[in-house]
């Protein structure tokens, strides 16, 4: 009877679980509505793990059709858009992950498992950094997302994009080293300059 009465209401006040269901079935209006409320919020996971705008409109675009055909294997444990933020994210590392394993040089001193990243970007809009995080080189990047501004484990990510631990951490540090100089740069403090001529 529930289900009946749904079927009347229009999509922009169906609370999420009705939703879902609407959507399982393939109703138009219905996916519309997901994709309004959603679109935003994994425009901006995207934006973290790709390049540039239009890689992560294209990111959003298949992302949402890998949702809506997957929609009913959504069992209802654990947030809803979390597992769509997860959906999103693996489609840029299918994207931009290395498929070959490649040498890297590892610094134990780099190894520290710290997620501070050891500076204030408070005096910078979301837009500079999400840039300079675009920046990045793609193994830099896709690291540096998911641990530093998505909570993945060294282990989590190692597992996801095909490389060890230490890879994994040694690319986080090397990001942040990047990352730091890059947000020095846009706000043209003194430290950046002291980097660079030490750099010399």
């Amino acid at each position: 009877m529930t289900e009946d009465k749904n079927k009347n209401i229009p999509p922009i006040f169906l609370k999420e679980p009705e939703l879902i269901t609407a959507c399982s079935r393939n109703n138009r209006k219905a996916q519309s509505e997901l994709f309004r409320r959603y679109k935003d919020t994994l425009f901006l996971t995207s934006l973290k793990y790709c390049r540039n705008e239009t890689d992560a409109e294209d990111n959003l675009h298949d992302s949402f059709v890998t949702i809506f055909t997957n929609i009913k294997k959504y069992n209802g444990k654990g947030s809803f858009e979390g597992w769509m933020r997860r959906i999103t994210i693996n489609k840029a590392i299918d994207k931009y992950k290395i498929k070959k394993p490649y040498p890297i040089e590892i610094n134990n001193d780099l190894l520290e498992d710290n997620r501070n990243l050891d500076y204030n970007s408070s005096s910078l809009s979301l837009d500079q950094i999400l840039s300079c995080v675009q920046e990045l080189p793609d193994q830099y990047r896709l690291v540096f997302s998911m641990y530093q501004l998505d909570g993945f484990t060294h282990k989590e990510i190692a597992k996801s994009l095909g490389i060890v631990e230490g890879t994994s951490k040694s690319n986080y540090h090397r990001a942040k080293r990047l990352l730091k100089e890059s947000l020095l740069k846009i706000t043209n403090l003194p430290e950046y300059h002291k980097v660079k001529s030490h750099g010399a």
